[in-house]
């Protein structure tokens, strides 16, 4: 019986013919990384590959690692195996990973979702025999609206605490998240701030060619008095802190695609919730999963048992995977508050003076 293709073991999935991981949770000799989120892009590898359009990101998040990178399309052959990338809808430079061996094709979604979102490259399915896939929010409960539809409401919202002398503080992740938020403002409203942490992460991407609105960043030195009738874009790690103060008065605003869930805007004490997820609903899913053609899926992290079972019942041999990755929405909510710490506290501080 021929060996898998791809299998999971102590440091991630791993390819025993061409000797790679992709996305390892452990420092390996060579990686293949789908994409720069925290969960999925890890420091200590000897030797990285990724899209084009991650790379200055993983510079900043990791340093002056050794990476190649590729564009969508492009092969690879490491021992034998082809490897190439193709788009995943998920954040700038997401990617899926096709690997062909001797006939025999398996594609990693890392994470994905299937609306266009004007920002990354949307999503393209890959035919394959063997799908490795995520199910952030593999439960019927989670169905999307347009984004066009959450994109206005954000800007009426922002439009009323304009209209009414207030600061608009709205939430989202600094590395995909941020970007879909600053790219569908209505700029007309008035001015756009950011957070060091974002905007760092904007100047990497804009390093790498990326086009994003403009946006101030904040500093010690902003007068509160600019915020009035603005919009300031904050990461999760903010929320809460003494940095928020000088924004007073604001409305404070969440975009997550837990948002969803009854109660979620409470436990983050958001005066507006906003369901904007990076990663697939349970349809997107489902046709993700049919399009690639596959017979065999592996679930990496979300709903997995929930889904498993589903994805069983309709034909698909179907198996839970355990990894590391993140359950929280883009894995990211712990390296965002490592490195909104200090810049918080810069702030704070400065506001004491």
């Amino acid at each position: 019986m021929r060996k898998p293709l791809l299998e999971f073991n102590d440091n991630g999935i791993y390819c025993p013919p061409g000797k790679f991981y992709i996305d390892p949770w452990k420092p390996v000799d060579d990686a293949v990384i789908t994409h720069a989120h925290s969960d999925h892009a890890r420091w200590g590898s000897k030797q990285y590959l990724a899209h084009h359009l991650s790379r200055e990101v993983l510079y900043y998040r990791l340093g002056e690692i050794s990476l190649r990178t590729i564009g969508y399309g492009e092969t690879v052959v490491k021992n034998g195996v082809k490897i190439s990338l193709h788009p995943a809808g998920h954040i700038i430079g997401s990617a899926q990973v096709r690997i062909e061996y001797k006939g025999e094709v398996w594609v990693v979604s890392g994470d994905y979702k299937l609306e266009n979102d004007g920002v990354c490259e949307p999503f393209e399915p890959v035919k394959c025999h063997s799908f490795i896939s995520e199910c952030t929010f593999g439960m019927p409960v989670y169905h999307w609206k347009p984004q066009q539809e959450i994109h206005n409401n954000i800007n009426q919202w922002w439009r009323q605490n304009a209209a009414e002398g207030k600061a608009t503080v709205i939430v989202g992740y600094s590395l995909g998240k941020a970007q879909r938020i600053l790219q569908h403002l209505d700029l007309s409203i008035g001015g756009v701030f950011t957070h060091g942490t974002i905007d760092n992460t904007h100047e990497a991407l804009r390093r790498n060619g990326v086009q994003l609105n403009a946006a101030t960043r904040i500093t010690p030195d902003t007068p509160k008095e600019a915020f009035r009738n603005a919009i300031i874009i904050a990461p999760p790690s903010s929320a809460g802190t003494p940095w928020m103060r000088r924004f007073m008065p604001y409305d404070f605003g969440y975009c997550s695609g837990w948002m969803a869930l009854r109660g979620a805007k409470r436990r983050r004490a958001a005066d507006r919730g906003f369901v904007l997820s990076d990663h697939a609903d349970w349809e997107g899913l489902i046709t993700a999963i049919a399009a690639t053609e596959c017979e065999t899926v592996y679930l990496t992290h979300g709903y997995t048992a929930t889904f498993a079972r589903y994805l069983s019942e309709n034909g698909y041999d179907a198996h839970e995977a355990h990894t590391l990755y993140g359950d929280d929405e883009g894995g990211e909510a712990q390296a965002e508050a490592l490195a909104a710490e200090s810049e918080n506290a810069a702030l704070a501080e400065g506001d004491s003076l």
